[in-house]
């Protein structure tokens, strides 16, 4: 698990065709669709991933009633993706629902997705989440009790900031998955994350897999900021 999954947040698919052609033709890539690729590019834009040999993690972090995330889901599987998400505050009925979609869109094709949820987003801190969204307690509370509801719930692991990755798996068990975003190089701007780390500390912390977006695809030179992050966090591991 030393590939660094690099988020496409690219306006269209053209954009993300300029970006992946600066890698050699071999390179085999973990990357990330999100909302704003897959609301502009559509299904299409993961079929070309695919197709291209590219392991697709499908970030769009499903909320809503258990009925509409399980059908969701079963069209989402028939993509091909290794990876995709719910928001754990759905609820364990909802996170069930949609296993339960992936599976049934997966019947007969290939292994189903692994799912994962999101459990307080990096770009909250504790005072928001205290102020807006009414939870009691820390953060870091918060985090944890998701966690073990995704856990309860039969999922692989949950997005998390590697800050909270020691305490989710003393909370759930060591084969659950923490997949981090919020990844930045030392001295590099946080932009709009609140909780961020270096490669180094993601590893030290418990990290199983990173998320990097900006410090690869913003770079001037977006190969070797790959290259360079891939090296610090399996040196570390």
């Amino acid at each position: 698990m030393s590939r660094p999954i690099i988020a496409l947040d690219f306006p269209d698919q053209a954009t993300v065709k300029a970006f992946l052609a600066k890698f050699p033709p071999t390179t085999r890539l973990y990357v990330k669709v999100g909302m704003e690729l897959f609301y502009s590019a559509g299904p299409d834009i993961v079929r070309y991933l695919v197709a291209a040999g590219h392991d697709v993690f499908l970030d769009l972090k499903l909320h809503d009633i258990p009925h509409t995330v399980e059908q969701s889901m079963r069209v989402l599987a028939s993509l091909g993706v290794r990876l995709t998400n719910v928001h754990a505050a759905g609820g364990t009925k909802m996170m069930q629902a949609a296993q339960n979609g992936l599976v049934a869109g997966s019947r007969g094709q290939q292994i189903p997705p692994k799912l994962i949820a999101v459990t307080q987003l990096t770009s909250t801190n504790q005072t928001q989440m205290q102020q807006e969204q009414l939870v009691n307690g820390t953060l870091l509370n918060s985090v944890t009790h998701l966690a073990q509801l995704t856990e309860q719930a039969g999922l692989a692991g949950v997005v998390c900031s590697a800050l909270e990755a020691q305490a989710i798996k003393q909370a759930t068990n060591s084969t659950f998955l923490c997949i981090t975003p919020g990844i930045r190089l030392a001295n590099a701007q946080a932009d709009d994350q609140q909780r961020v780390v270096t490669p180094q500390l993601a590893a030290q912390f418990g990290s199983d897999r990173l998320v990097v977006g900006r410090p690869i695809t913003q770079a001037a030179d977006p190969v070797k900021a790959y290259l360079q992050i891939k090296q610090l966090w399996e040196a570390a591991k």
